[in-house]
């Protein structure tokens, strides 16, 4: 297998499920959207935006969040509306870098979440085992608001050994808690629309990110 680049950790086998430089008991979360310019890099950065601003560690606890793209623009940067929404929110753009959706990337995902129906399913159809760890982002945070905190590992238990859980209770729960229309789930994409529908789009990541970092951490968003 070819290993991911650089700038986001060497793979250091499937045995161990870690990157080096990484935590070894870390819990790696995926999005996926097409081209890996617009939704995917949105959702990535306002994920870790939150969690360092919820818990000010930079590794937050061992969480690990990255992006890629069913037909991803290998090494391209995210687009420049993209970058808008991001600074309308504070969360850093730098750095970024597309790339393509590989095997490794499924592979080393605790929890995949994607823009659309349609990439959950291509997720899927790459085997290893994603059906029980690939949901669209919309349809996550649908599941997740219906799962008590309560029932979930303590903080107490580290933040790997709670996200685990929660992806867990989230799986159980998805035959039960369906969408209420075929497009509740679909985060659509603004590729070469202009920024003001990409700060639609991103108002929607924004609001489906809240309940899932706070579900994860503990700790609702500060006002």
């Amino acid at each position: 297998m070819t290993a991911p680049d650089a700038g986001r950790g060497i793979w250091d086998g499937e045995e161990t499920r870690t990157f080096t430089g990484l935590p070894r008991d870390s819990f790696r979360i995926l999005h996926v959207s097409t081209g890996n310019v617009c939704r995917s890099p949105i959702t990535e950065r306002l994920t870790r935006h939150a969690l360092a601003h919820r818990l000010g560690d930079p590794l937050w606890g061992g969480l690990v969040v990255e992006s890629a793209g069913t037909w991803g623009h290998e090494g391209a940067p995210m687009e420049a509306n993209a970058e808008a929404v991001l600074a309308d929110f504070g969360a850093d753009a730098s750095g970024f870098t597309g790339r393509e959706l590989l095997d490794e990337h499924v592979i080393m995902a605790d929890l995949v979440l994607t823009a659309t129906r349609d990439h959950r399913q291509q997720v899927i159809s790459m085997g290893h085992s994603a059906g029980l760890r690939t949901f669209t982002l919309k349809e996550f945070t649908r599941l997740v608001k219906a799962i008590d905190p309560a029932t979930l590992p303590p903080l107490e238990d580290g933040l790997v050994v709670r996200a685990r859980a929660l992806v867990r209770a989230a799986a159980a729960l998805r035959g039960w808690l369906l969408a209420p229309t075929a497009e509740a789930d679909e985060v659509f994409d603004p590729y070469g629309a202009p920024l003001t529908f990409f700060r639609s789009i991103g108002d929607e990541i924004h609001e489906a990110l809240d309940p899932v970092v706070t579900a994860l951490t503990g700790v609702p968003a500060r006002t």
